[in-house]
Formats: C-alpha cells, sequence, structure tokens
C-alpha cells in the first residue's frame, strides 16, 4: 500500500512540474501514465484478493 501511495505522489508531482514549467508538458504525460498504470495494478491486486477470503 505504501508503494501504491509513493507512485500516485510521484504521478502527481510530475504532473504540477508539468503544468508549471513552460516546455514540460511531456512530464504532465508521463504522470497520467504513470497514475493510470498504478490504478490499473491497483485494481488488479485488490480484485486478486477479493476472492480467497475464507467461507465461516
Amino acid at each position: 500500500m505504501a508503494l501504491f501511495l509513493l507512485v500516485i505522489l510521484m504521478a502527481v508531482a510530475l504532473g504540477i512540474i508539468g503544468v508549471a514549467a513552460e516546455g514540460l508538458g511531456y512530464l504532465l504525460a508521463i504522470g497520467i501514465v504513470v497514475f493510470a498504470v498504478d490504478a490499473i495494478f491497483f485494481a488488479v491486486r485488490v480484485s486478486r484478493h477479493a476472492g480467497r477470503r475464507p467461507v465461516r
């Protein structure tokens, strides 16, 4: 979970730098891609663990 949050913070930082600095729009694109990949990875990870609950 900590790695997920760290990558989200990195994506937000890249996005902010990409918007604020002129000529660094590619950083915004990289931040968006990193965020999307991290969100997909987290969703797959959560869906795999959801099916392993023991029946009581």
